[in-house]
């Protein structure tokens, strides 16, 4: 079985091709926004937010050595912030919800940015294309924001969007989980 996180990478590399556009709603320390840049090619385009300067630096870093900065907007902002989003079609979406690993553990994602952000996604999200969130409820704050996802993801509609939810339930720690949700047609009016 596949922890969660590669989990997620192998739904986005099922439907991220050259050429696409992807959003990393957190970049962190950039794995994904690296791997999402991998996948688009010279030709696609990665939107890569995080509100910490440390993670854009330290994503900044990444994308340099492997000589892939020009296919990534790094946005020192939040995920929220809707008019840093690019428009639609975006084709993948990924989040890391919780802290920035090495970073501050006070300074985590919150239940109402992260709710907006995903609005965001799921309105601009083309048919076929996914939006993956590997959700930590191992800090404060992160039960309560799994909550709220949840919510968000159980109200969405099933003739337009599948939810999945993937995770381990005999270990202990509290590990993260996955919750997908892709596309399938385009929004009734």
């Amino acid at each position: 079985m596949k922890k969660p996180l590669l989990f997620a990478k192998e739904l986005v590399r099922e439907v991220l091709t050259p050429g696409d556009i992807a959003v990393d709603a957190t970049c962190g320390n950039g794995h994904d926004t690296l791997f999402l840049a991998e996948l688009v090619g010279p030709e696609g385009k990665v939107f890569a937010f995080d509100i910490q300067q440390e993670a854009i630096l330290s994503t900044q870093k990444k994308l340099e050595a492997a000589q892939l900065s020009e296919r990534v907007e790094l946005l020192n902002t939040s995920h929220a912030n809707e008019a840093f989003w690019p428009p639609a079609p975006l084709q993948a979406v990924m989040f890391n919800l919780g802290y920035l690993p090495g970073g501050d553990h006070e300074v985590i994602t919150q239940p109402k940015s992260t709710v907006a952000a995903l609005q965001i996604a799921v309105t601009r999200l083309q048919p076929g294309g996914i939006i993956t969130l590997v959700v930590y409820t191992g800090h404060d704050g992160g039960e309560e924001e799994l909550e709220a996802v949840r919510n968000f993801c159980t109200k969405l509609p099933q003739k337009e969007y599948a939810v999945l939810e993937y995770k381990f339930i005999n270990q202990i720690n509290r590990p993260p989980l996955l919750l997908a949700i892709q596309r399938l047609t385009k929004p009734t009016k």
